[in-house]
């Protein structure tokens, strides 16, 4: 194998290994294969009786009863899956309905978002969008009334309380709205709940903001418009979130449907492997690393931005680079920024070697300048001031 095929094959289990975390650490911990045992020495083994013949066959004969059950609940499970993803992929169909119900996209959103990038850009032609959505009416608002703000305004004797959308707007200004805006809307569109995955949620929203700000500083050294590129870095997860609001919601009305007609037709074993099923991760986590970008791609062209050049980087993106052609600027730092995102992820949770990341950095072809900038940047914070 050439060192560049053994680079490619080491970001693809990483890339997995990402998606795996977001689902859960134990989860990420057992599909690289750690048994987690504690092989300890106390000394020496504590006598323990005999057992009677007749416990010695209860005992087998409750091994055989849960190896069968196991074995039926796995079955139930299979099943199950099969109709949700023949489900969710029908759903996918009428995209326009996954935006407009599933996700819950407001075209008001991509406007405000076109209009952000272009030098005409101004408070005003934002204002009456903006009153237009309640909810991020609401975030700005709260957002210039958070101490941190207030205390920053107070030098400056503008400490007054905001109480309007209109009024935020003009306080917080447009070089900050190019990175609130597209952070609020990603925001907006997460799943209110991701149980049973507990931190999924909150796991999707970090990496959603460590990949616009990675994208930012990456666009910033090499000349590429960064909010071009903290734009697409934000919105880059947006197939991911359309997936896991599916999953959930699908596998729910699914589930439900099966424990009915389970009940009445009176299938005791079925209704009772049923009722122990839950969300699986390894589909979901299969769903997400196949899916998600072509998912994103979709939802992005939905949006039908006329001055946010991002078509053709979700076509590279998806597709890959056609044989002949370069990757476009904006591409490469997509990819770079995606690679770091999952990495500072990857190493909090001590889920990735040396070797590795040397591999995975080497593949997409990270500089010297790029790595040390991005090891002094903050990822959870957007860094703006508020006049």
């Amino acid at each position: 194998m050439t060192e560049l095929a053994q680079q490619q094959r080491t970001a693809k289990i990483l890339d997995q290994r990402a998606h795996d975390l977001l689902l859960g650490h134990s989860f990420a911990h057992q599909q690289i294969g750690f048994i987690h045992t504690l092989d300890i020495d106390y000394g020496e083994p504590m006598k323990q009786r005999t057992l009677l013949q007749v416990e010695v066959s209860a005992q087998q004969k409750r091994k055989q009863t849960s190896t069968a059950h196991h074995k039926y609940r796995a079955q139930a499970s299979e099943q199950l899956h099969k109709v949700i993803e023949t489900a969710i992929f029908k759903q996918l169909e009428d995209m326009d309905a996954v935006i407009q119900t599933t996700i819950g996209i407001e075209d008001s959103v991509a406007t405000i978002l076109d209009i952000l990038a272009v030098k005409s850009a101004s408070v005003g032609r934002l204002e009456p969008l903006v009153n237009d959505l309640s909810w991020l009416g609401r975030e700005l608002v709260t957002l210039v009334n958070l101490p941190y703000y207030r205390n920053q305004r107070s030098k400056k004797n503008t400490a007054v309380k905001v109480d309007s959308p209109a009024l935020a707007l003009r306080y917080i200004g447009l070089d900050n709205l190019q990175l609130v805006i597209p952070t609020f809307a990603v925001r907006h569109w997460m799943p209110h709940s991701t149980e049973p995955f507990s931190l999924l949620k909150r796991r999707l929203r970090d990496s959603a903001m460590a990949n616009a700000i990675a994208a930012q500083k990456i666009a910033e050294i090499n000349d590429v418009n960064e909010i071009h590129a903290f734009t697409l870095g934000m919105l880059l997860d947006v197939g991911r979130i359309t997936l896991v609001r599916l999953y959930l919601k699908t596998f729910e009305q699914v589930w439900q449907r099966k424990v009915q007609i389970a009940r009445q037709e009176n299938q005791k074993d079925l209704h009772t492997a049923l009722l122990e099923l839950k969300p699986d991760p390894l589909f979901l986590t299969t769903l997400l690393c196949n899916k998600s970008i072509q998912v994103s791609a979709r939802v992005i062209d939905k949006m039908a931005f006329k001055y946010l050049p991002f078509k053709g980087v979700m076509e590279q993106l998806q597709n890959g680079v056609n044989k002949g052609d370069s990757a476009l600027p904006l591409t490469q730092v997509m990819l770079k920024a995606r690679c770091y995102s999952q990495y500072l992820t990857l190493k909090e949770h001590q889920l990735i070697e040396p070797d590795e990341t040397a591999a995975w950095f080497s593949y997409f072809q990270f500089t010297k300048t790029e790595l040390k900038t991005l090891q002094t940047s903050n990822f959870t914070n957007l860094a703006i001031q508020i006049d």
